[in-house]
């Protein structure tokens, strides 16, 4: 913290005008507002009018209420000055625009011009207007404003440019924007981040795009962190040529600060590349950057994602140096990480440790006990939210409807369900209809879950219908099995799981003519069966692992450690379980393929790269299979090793040959 800036000088009694102007720089927060005002006092008793200075004076006191929040005061002391000039009117449009109040600060610009000439609005006045017509999307002032400065002469001014560009923009009329950039004699680079912006926040990514990409033809102006800044919008759901192309351009810069990384990170975060932002601030690290809050509650869900429990418990360690705690949304991060890398007891304690928590806070910690089959606490967790004021929301009700799904309380379940629209006023989604099927699914309750989606009041979709079929595998239920397999292929025909879980139905009913007919579906359309991916962390390095890879540097002593495995457990009773290999696999080959797995090999190499005690942690893009998960219980037991395997589902945390899901998954 600046010491400096935080804290007022201190007035002797006998205080002139220079310690009182140094006091009144010196306010900043609204902690400092009744030193503003006690200044502001002693320069009433000192003939404040009277000073040559006087304008000077009065414009630091508008700025100093503007910076204290106390906006009201800052209006007064500009209402009461006689001598007043543009200036004056610039200091305080700047503070109500930041202060987000655009109508008071265009009602305060239209006011300018009938005070006179030496109030007319100018280069610093018009791009404040302009943004406050972008934020409240008056378009029609935004015009006139616009007319204005073209007959000043104003319209060539860069900085003026730059807001007008953006105005059109926000506004709804991004061809207007770019025929304003297309016709500037000169652009500077924040001029292409201006336009680039505009398209982004016009929903109109592709373009943004061709405007960074034109501008990285150019070679000159050179894009910068604003560049990056620009762009980030349109990255929510990026094609993977346009986020390479960006860390192109990232790499290519020649000073890259903090907002670069952080937007580069924020681009490999939202399109779910976890290990490439994992890696990136590993960079980061090496290059010396120093992280700030916005880095780390970047970086720390993406660490949860792919298990770098190691590099997530630096992160923290970083938190504590830099005493960046309390922080509500770094803390919430850290909460997610531990609770995604498998750490419930880290996750506790960082819950336990906070000052204040809000929702979201309740509804992570309450999905961490859920995920790992740990209903009964997840419930105490709701209810203790609840009692300390807290209402839920829709969110906090999908993760204790969840939280019941995985532990098998249908009643309690069912109660909450009915809580949300009779106590709550909140109208279930989609997600909470989902999580419902999965509950009376999972419970045996076929017919019921069937009844309650075509008595559901919004059409259900894949999800829904995915829940029901993935019930019936488990069940199973071919009739029922065979309508939700129906439906989904209507609303997803290519998506190779619903195909994958059809087959595993047919297999367990031993109809292997059917199971035939549905691989040969697959083969005539295309499908392909998504390839089991298995991510680990050692040391500073993530590891992925595929079904049969033989990729990695220590393959052949990943392949004799899991044949050592396998051996000692089919000594305790191990019988690979083959049915679900039936879609995919030839029959001679059903047992060679389960025994290479990307989990059991992610487990092997754990297993020779740690020492003796070490957890186990794997996170993975499918669901395990049973035979993976038996597997892993028997080795848990005979290496003494905690494993904890993350699937697309759920925890499961083996300890000792048994697990938290209480193999009811």
């Amino acid at each position: 913290m600046n010491v400096s800036r935080s804290l007022p000088v201190r007035l002797s009694p006998a205080g002139g005008q220079y310690d009182l102007l140094r006091l009144v720089d010196s306010c900043c927060s609204p902690a400092h507002l009744p030193t503003v005002r006690a200044a502001h006092a002693r320069l009433l008793l000192q003939h404040l009018p009277f000073y040559p200075s006087a304008a000077v004076v009065r414009v630091k006191l508008i700025q100093a209420y503007a910076a204290c929040s106390a906006l009201p005061a800052a209006r007064a002391v500009l209402a009461s000055s006689l001598d007043r000039t543009n200036v004056f009117f610039n200091v305080l449009i700047r503070a109500l625009t930041r202060a987000s109040l655009h109508r008071d600060a265009l009602i305060l610009f239209a006011s300018m011009r009938p005070q006179g000439s030496s109030c007319s609005p100018d280069h610093y006045t018009y791009p404040l207007a302009l943004k406050s017509c972008a934020a409240s999307g008056s378009l029609l002032l935004g015009l006139q404003i616009h007319s204005s400065i073209a007959r000043t002469g104003l319209g060539a001014n860069l900085f003026v440019a730059h807001s007008a560009i953006s105005m059109y923009a926000r506004c709804g009329r991004p061809d207007d924007a770019y025929q304003l950039f297309a016709e500037m004699p000169h652009r500077d680079v924040v001029s292409w981040n201006a336009m680039i912006s505009g398209f982004a926040h016009a929903g109109l990514f592709g373009r943004a795009v061709a405007v960074l990409r034109e501008l990285v033809g150019l070679q000159s102006p050179r894009p910068d962190a604003g560049t990056m800044a620009s762009i980030l919008p349109t990255m929510g759901d990026a094609k993977t040529k346009d986020i390479t192309f960006l860390r192109e351009v990232f790499d290519d810069m020649r000073f890259r600060g903090i907002i670069a990384w952080n937007a580069m990170l924020s681009i490999y975060a939202f399109n779910e590349l976890h290990v490439k932002a994992v890696e990136l601030f590993m960079r980061m690290e090496k290059d010396g950057v120093e992280p700030d809050a916005v880095t780390l509650a970047t970086v720390l869900p993406s660490c949860g994602e792919v298990s770098a429990f190691s590099l997530g418990k630096r992160i923290h360690e970083i938190i504590k140096r830099k005493r960046m705690c309390p922080n509500m949304l770094l803390e919430n991060a850290l909460m997610d990480m531990y609770a995604n890398c498998g750490s419930l007891k880290d996750a506790r304690e960082v819950f336990d440790s906070m000052c204040a928590r809000d929702v979201v806070s309740w509804t992570s910690i309450i999905s961490a006990y859920g995920t790992r089959g740990h209903g009964t606490e997840a419930i105490h967790l709701f209810e203790s939210m609840r009692r300390q004021g807290l209402e839920p929301d829709s969110i906090a009700f999908v993760a204790v409807l969840a939280a019941c799904s995985h532990a098998g309380l249908l009643d309690v379940g069912k109660r909450y369900f009915d809580s949300m629209s009779s106590r709550y006023r909140i109208t279930p989604k989609i997600e909470h209809y989902t999580c419902m099927v999965d509950l009376l699914g999972r419970a045996g309750c076929i017919s019921e879950a069937y009844d309650f989606v075509m008595a559901m009041p919004i059409k259900p979709n894949e999800r829904v219908w995915g829940a029901l079929l993935g019930a019936c595998r488990i069940h199973s239920n071919m009739d029922i099995g065979l309508l939700a397999a129906d439906s989904l292929f209507r609303l997803v025909p290519k998506q190779s799981g619903y195909y994958v879980l059809l087959s595993n139905i047919y297999a367990r009913a031993g109809r292997w003519a059917d199971v035939t007919s549905v691989r040969s579906v697959m083969a005539s359309k295309g499908i392909k069966k998504l390839p089991g991916g298995s991510n680990v962390e050692i040391g500073d390095q993530v590891h992925t692992f595929h079904v049969g890879d033989r990729s990695h540097p220590q393959s052949d002593m990943i392949y004799d450690k899991l044949d050592e495995l396998l051996g000692r457990i089919r000594g305790m009773g191990y019988n690979p379980e083959v049915e679900g290999t039936l879609h995919d696999v030839e029959e001679e080959d059903k047992e060679g393929h389960l025994s290479v797995h990307s989990e059991k090999l992610a487990i092997a190499f754990v297993l020779i790269n740690t020492s003796p005690g070490t957890p186990i942690r794997i996170t993975m893009n499918l669901r395990t299979c049973s035979d993976c998960h038996h597997a892993a219980k028997l080795i848990s037991k005979i290496t003494d090793r905690e494993i904890i395997l993350k699937d697309i589902n759920r925890f499961h945390h083996i300890v000792q040959g048994v697990c938290s899901c209480g193999d009811y998954w």
